[in-house]
């Protein structure tokens, strides 16, 4: 693992707040991996077009396991944010704490006398130990790089069925809330934070068989999510 003042820290313009620094805003050093449960968490750094320092892990070189990553994290895994000296994990924890503390100002998530918030912060938890276990026990049973000993068709098929029902409980939703807000969104009348946390994980569902096509307002939802600017840098 590389230090945040490394050659493979990105620290680039392009990843800072347009004009002058928000001076609001807690130094931010991010630590990921490409195309992996970081993933978003990046995609949030960017929509917040905040500053941060980027600083890649190695996974596969085990650098998460080093004493230096674990004093970080001591689950050893990917994402890690450091605010102002302190580290957090746990994307899903990074998300929402990037929502009360910098998203509200942009629009982004929902104050915390604002009753939507509750709805924020059960979707955002919905998404991680719901559809979010039913992929990890997905990739478990049949993934490409889990040894083919642990491999199980049905809990695979199993896991399948449980994000397929999932999928349908987010089009229900959505197409209850397509009439008053024009594009839904899942809580509020606009894309947020909530929007992402949701989307990052259907999306890896879709990169793991999962299919969404019986379901026209995930679809649309998620080809819009898709079509974000942030959406392609973070995950491309």
């Amino acid at each position: 693992m590389q230090t945040p003042t490394s050659p493979r820290t990105n620290d680039t313009k392009s990843e800072t707040k347009a004009g002058k620094p928000d001076t609001s805003v807690p130094k931010l050093v991010f630590y990921g991996a490409p195309m992996s449960s970081a993933t978003p968490v990046l995609h949030a750094l960017h929509e917040l077009d905040v500053p941060f320092e980027h600083v890649l892990v190695d996974i596969t070189k085990g650098e998460q396991h080093t004493d230096a990553f674990r004093a970080l994290n001591p689950n050893a895994k990917v994402p890690t944010l450091v605010v102002d000296g302190t580290p957090m994990f746990e994307a899903a924890a990074i998300l929402q704490w990037l929502g009360d503390r910098l998203g509200v100002s942009r629009g982004l998530w929902f104050g915390f006398d604002d009753p939507k918030r509750l709805e924020a912060v059960a979707w955002t938890t919905w998404a991680y130990v719901t559809p979010g276990a039913m992929l990890q026990r997905l990739n478990w049973s049949r993934g490409e790089r889990v040894d083919p000993s642990l491999h199980h068709a049905p809990t695979a098929a199993h896991a399948l069925a449980e994000l397929d029902r999932h999928v349908a409980i987010l089009d229900a939703r959505l197409a209850g809330r397509t009439a008053s807000v024009g594009d839904a969104a899942l809580v509020g009348d606009h894309f947020t934070l909530v929007d992402l946390a949701v989307g990052s994980m259907i999306t890896y569902g879709t990169y793991c068989g999962l299919s969404v096509e019986a379901y026209p307002h995930v679809k649309a939802w998620l080809a819009r999510f898709h079509a974000r600017p942030a959406f392609a840098r973070a995950w491309s």
